[in-house]
């Protein structure tokens, strides 16, 4: 019985490898990490920090945007009440005229019809 060795001294030692032990099987790879390369550069190089300070700077920026913007769309829309407005008055100021003139009309066709029945001229 003493051509066996004697395993009692030691465990048999594991050749170094990323995760202590080799697979054996030669189409098998040795796995990494994920290489990640489809990430925007913003994400892949810069820090939490910085992508936040960023953030606020374009926030910023798009509302600054937004308030001229709105701004802008407030005046063009005043001008466009100012000019209704000042249209709505001329043609309320020209239907009074139209009104004026046809009561003179009227009114002067009156006189006409008044001053054939008068004293003096029937007498």
């Amino acid at each position: 019985m003493d051509s066996f060795p004697s395993n009692s001294s030691s465990p048999l030692e594991l050749p170094s490898s990323s995760n202590g032990r080799v697979s054996g099987k030669s189409w098998k790879t040795a796995r990494t990490a994920t290489v990640r390369s489809r990430l925007p550069d913003g994400v892949k190089t810069k820090s939490w920090a910085a992508r936040m300070e960023q953030t606020k700077r374009s926030l910023a920026i798009k509302k600054v945007e937004k308030e001229l913007k709105d701004e802008k769309v407030a005046e063009v829309t005043r001008r466009r009440e100012v000019t209704l407005e000042r249209r709505r008055v001329a043609e309320e100021k020209h239907r009074l005229e139209e009104d004026k003139a046809k009561m003179g009309a009227r009114k002067a066709a009156r006189i006409r019809r008044k001053a054939g029945r008068t004293k003096k001229i029937n007498g």
